[in-house]
């Protein structure tokens, strides 16, 4: 079980990024294909490319904070120590916490306006809730990964080891 948790722990994102990645290659290779060789288009296939790349752009910086993939400028991080990029780190992970925390307040507060008013989307005709749910959920997802992060950090400061600078997104 501990290996299952763990390998759902390191590649949960990719999945995902995977998952919605290949939903949106399909529904728009689809599309391509049944407009130009057959004269014919549907109404749902740009919905579900649009909210799939929504779903796929929130995992994705949930898996950059994961891997410390963030785009930043470290010039001053390389004249200090372990101790003072690892505090530097701390404070960046907090930062962003507590905005993670104000975002997911305020996105959760349009998911419940959309669920108690019912509103369907355009060409699908489904609950626009399940699209909305897409930020609240990659902002659970940020705020999982960084608390992982700030852990991290800590146990790296009382054991005197290396701090984790990040990884690649995909290697």
């Amino acid at each position: 079980m501990r290996k299952i948790l763990s390998a759902i722990d390191r590649n949960c994102e990719r999945w995902l990024l995977l998952g919605f990645y290949s939903m949106i290659v399909v529904t728009i290779g689809t599309e391509v294909v049944r407009r130009f060789a057959l004269s014919y288009s549907s109404t749902w296939a740009e919905e579900v490319a649009r909210y799939a790349f929504i779903y796929l752009v929130w995992i994705g910086v949930a898996a950059a904070v994961r891997d410390r993939g963030h785009i930043r400028i470290d010039v001053i991080l390389g004249f200090l120590g372990n101790r003072g990029k690892s505090v530097i780190y701390l404070i960046g992970d907090f930062v962003m916490l507590f905005v993670s925390i104000l975002a997911l307040y305020y996105s959760y507060e349009t998911l419940a306006i959309s669920m108690k008013f019912q509103s369907v989307t355009h060409g699908l005709g489904v609950a626009q809730a399940w699209f909305l749910a897409a930020v609240p959920f990659g902002f659970c997802l940020v705020t999982f990964r960084l608390v992982q992060s700030i852990l991290r950090d800590i146990d790296n400061i009382r054991k005197g080891n290396d701090v984790y600078e990040g990884a690649r997104l995909f290697d």
